[in-house]
């Protein structure tokens, strides 16, 4: 299906105005009332139905996933067909952590896993979380900010040893959170403090550098249970643009035992952040 294809189908699917399905021989909306709902031409809208005119802009796009009642899934359609992309992240102020995610969560017992946001807030975590990397009800919710805990006065270098990696790496993967975002983000309000506040940032921010989440290894020095390694993995979730859950798996059987041991002796929590 192409795009103006996807338009026709939508388009019909819509019910007109009260009383006007009786003039009309074809169902759904005309034309022109799609033009109308979203504040285009009719011209430029039957462009787009014939696959002319070019990629539509981003405005216009949104304005069409109103005018023809698109769901999240249709929007996602409509970019993909329009621009071969998906369309910016539109997290909501509160972020929503469902039953089932929260569910999936508590279902791994000894990996821990949180949930971010695009600003890098953790909104969710599971008891293996609260062992191995911090313990987040005790913290303010500005506090409970991975980069800013990464980058703050009270960083955890001593727990990371790798830290420079990890926070090259954060700084790396932020930055494409940004671009999908927009510059007029809370992102891209949270890059431009964190350059003020902090130096080891602002250099790291000067090289530019871009990263895909993916795997990788992160390694660990708890104060209680001593070395860990664990092999990260980072997951969209569904239906909630914008949040990614991050899961780190024990990379051996010793590393899966030194974490059930901490959720098992309920010990004080670590002030290591991931």
């Amino acid at each position: 299906m192409n795009l103006g294809e996807f338009l026709r189908d939508r388009r019909a699917r819509l019910l007109p105005a009260a009383g006007a399905q009786s003039r009309r021989r074809t169902p759904g909306l005309r034309r022109e009332e799609v033009a109308a709902r979203a504040h285009v031409s009719v011209t430029w809208y039957t462009w787009l139905e014939q696959g002319r005119g070019g990629p539509p802009s981003d405005l216009v796009l949104e304005r069409l996933a109103r005018a023809l009642e698109l769901d999240a899934a249709g929007r996602e359609v409509l970019f993909l067909l329009a621009q071969q992309r998906p369309p910016k992240p539109q997290p909501s102020a509160l972020p929503v952590v469902t039953p089932s995610l929260r569910r999936v969560l508590d279902a791994m017992t000894t990996s821990p896993a949180i949930v971010k946001t695009t600003t890098w807030d953790i909104v969710a975590w599971n008891d293996a979380a609260l062992a191995v990397l911090s313990d987040y009800p005790s913290l303010s919710v500005s506090e409970r900010n991975v980069l800013r805990r990464l980058f703050g006065k009270d960083r955890s270098q001593d727990w990371l040893p790798e830290w420079e990696l990890d926070a090259r790496f954060a700084v790396a993967v932020f930055r494409v959170d940004i671009a999908r975002a927009g510059d007029g983000s809370q992102a891209a309000a949270l890059a431009a403090e964190l350059q003020a506040q902090s130096a080891e940032f602002r250099r790291l921010w000067a090289d530019n550098e871009m990263r895909i989440p993916g795997v990788g290894l992160k390694r660990l020095v708890h104060p209680i249970a001593g070395p860990l390694a664990l092999e990260y993995s980072a997951f969209s979730v569904d239906g909630e643009p914008g949040l990614t859950m991050l899961v780190f798996t024990p990379s051996t059987s010793a590393d899966a035992a030194a974490i059930a041991s901490l959720i098992a002796k309920k010990p004080q929590r670590s002030p290591i952040l991931a």
